[in-house]
């Protein structure tokens, strides 16, 4: 009997796309808007923001934040989307919109730029330029790493304890092995700055949420943006507040509820 594809549906695929969070929607925006404007010749996006080592000086320092949402085709962008949108929505749902933005806008994309450039220009002596939203997607495989370290701290495979926290790192091998011209350092760099967040030893790097709920309830952000993602979430739930009702259900109503590919020298970052 010939194997049949996986079926898509598409009204529960249009539902989860309607229901991403606003943070999430914004970097795919972004990744969108990037990629159209490479297909013009007047301007190299990639050139222009690409993590390129020799250069990155204090004049184009906004590298460290741009080559997330860089890709050299269709194919880089299409693939990198697919791994990061799961990851990051359900990122943004645990901690919230304001403080995901903080994070990927800021630390979580350039400190896994800072270990790469230290390593790759300052001891490889090399100038190897990568770009791609992978090095989102292996920092939060990291961070969530960590995580089901903590609540379980192997899995078998056979008669063989695996340690959680190591899945990063055998996907990592795995990426490399088979999807020509990614970057190795630039993801194994990612990966070792989402163990450091999820051990703790970076949260000092997040503004604090003291900070970030006066913001959200100065600026009334629940209110005002669709999508949003609150800091608290017991509260308001993870779209917004959630109406509750303790009144009995209506007579005769339902019980239920109702590649960083090469650029010169330069690699893609994922798949």
């Amino acid at each position: 009997m010939a194997p049949t594809l996986p079926q898509i549906n598409p009204a529960r695929f249009q539902k989860y796309v309607f229901r991403l969070p606003l943070f999430t929607r914004i970097i795919l925006l972004l990744i969108a808007i990037f990629w159209i404007l490479e297909l013009q010749s007047a301007w190299n996006v990639p050139a222009w923001g690409g993590l390129v080592p020799r250069e990155v000086n204090l004049g184009t320092m906004y590298r460290l934040n741009t080559y997330p949402l860089i890709h050299l085709n269709f194919i880089h962008v299409l693939l990198n989307t697919i791994a990061l949108v799961p990851l990051l929505e359900r990122f943004e749902a645990d901690h919230g919109t304001l403080l995901s933005a903080a994070l990927f806008l800021g630390p979580l994309s350039t400190l896994p730029a800072a270990a790469y450039l230290l390593i790759e220009r300052v001891i490889l002596r090399g100038n190897t330029a990568v770009m791609g939203a992978s090095v989102w997607v292996f920092v939060i495989l990291g961070v969530e790493a960590i995580k089901a370290f903590r609540a379980n701290p192997y899995f078998a495979i056979g008669t063989n304890r695996i340690p959680t926290w190591s899945t990063p790192l055998v996907l990592l091998v795995f990426v490399a092995a088979l999807v020509p011209n990614t970057s190795f350092l630039g993801h194994l760099c990612s990966v070792g700055v989402g163990y450091g967040y999820g051990l703790g030893y970076l949260k000092f790097l997040a503004p604090p949420e003291k900070i970030l709920r006066w913001i959200e309830g100065k600026l009334n952000l629940l209110g005002r943006l669709p999508h949003y993602v609150s800091m608290d979430q017991k509260t308001y739930g993870r779209y917004g507040v959630l109406p509750t009702s303790n009144a009995p259900p209506a007579s005769g109503a339902a019980d239920g509820p109702v590649p960083m590919t090469y650029l010169a020298s330069s690699q893609r970052l994922g798949p």
